[in-house]
């Protein structure tokens, strides 16, 4: 058994917790981004907060938040870690840092090695790498990057984007990554009421927690 992490991103329901409080990943998060389909208000991740174990930590991932905003989902324990997924500089990430003791996750939408060597040096507790999209489109896309960018002996960092069950096993290999970020891949979408809805998935979320954990 390798000691890979495993972060679930895009928790909004009380079955997404209970398949998570099945399978035990070592992270969810809660995307507080109102432009995603996966957001959920503080209020809905404070009640899902209360159901999840406590062994499994809860990652607020941010787009371009204020401050006070993160600060008060940290002070309230709603959120155990915070991930910056906008345009977050080092300095907002170091104010971050002063005024609570949650670690900060930096994600980096992956464009060059030379990005990835400038961000070596931001002052959060981990990185990660995520694949790059035009737009206001930030993770989740289920789209890869090309990993070869990613320079030799790099800190710690969260692999994402595009890993699914087919392929995760090479990307762990190749890469070796403190964790690895899976959202859309354990995702089905259902027709209800004639509306197209996408939901976290107990049967791939097992499957791909099994396939990591027997590497």
């Amino acid at each position: 058994m390798n000691n890979i992490k495993i972060k679930i991103c895009g928790i909004r329901r009380e079955e997404d917790i209970s398949y998570i409080n099945k399978y035990m990943p070592d992270y969810i998060g809660f995307i507080f981004y109102k432009k995603s389909f996966r957001y959920i208000t503080p209020d809905k991740a404070a009640e899902l907060k209360k159901l999840l174990n406590r062994d499994i930590m809860a990652v607020g991932v941010f787009v371009d938040e204020t401050a006070d905003n993160i600060l008060k989902l940290c002070n309230d324990d709603i959120i155990d870690i915070v991930q910056l997924h906008g345009n977050e500089s080092a300095d907002f990430i170091s104010y971050l840092k002063e005024h609570t003791d949650k670690p900060v996750i930096r994600a980096i939408r992956v464009r060059s090695t030379e990005q990835l060597i400038d961000a070596e040096k931001l002052p959060c507790d981990y990185l990660l790498l995520d694949t790059y999209t035009k737009g206001d489109t930030y993770g989740g896309t289920g789209k890869t990057f090309d990993r070869e960018l990613i320079p030799s002996d790099y800190r710690p960092y969260f692999l994402a984007g595009g890993l699914n069950a087919d392929n995760i096993k090479l990307a762990i290999s190749e890469c070796n990554p403190y964790a690895v970020d899976l959202s859309s891949s354990v995702e089905s979408t259902h027709t209800i009421d004639g509306v197209s809805q996408t939901f976290k998935d107990e049967n791939k979320i097992k499957e791909i927690i099994n396939i990591i954990r027997a590497i």
